[in-house]
């Protein structure tokens, strides 16, 4: 199972949904789907951006749970 934590970082940063969509030029679909751990698929663009806004590495980005 694949666990995105963007609301996490988003909510400890106090950002809005909007505020990451301006920073970052992505989608606002794309990232709301992020948010609500809705996605099927991420670009790679996508995540290097989210990644450099947010300060953050792909692994509390994104993570990977066995289950």
């Amino acid at each position: 199972m694949i666990k995105i934590h963007l609301s996490k970082i988003m909510g400890e940063k106090r950002l809005k949904i909007s505020d990451v969509v301006k920073a970052t030029n992505i989608n606002r679909g794309t990232i709301t789907r992020l948010y609500h751990e809705q996605a099927q698929r991420v670009d790679l663009d996508a995540l290097d951006k989210l990644c450099r806004y947010l300060q953050c590495q792909l692994s509390e980005l994104i993570e990977w749970i066995d289950e």
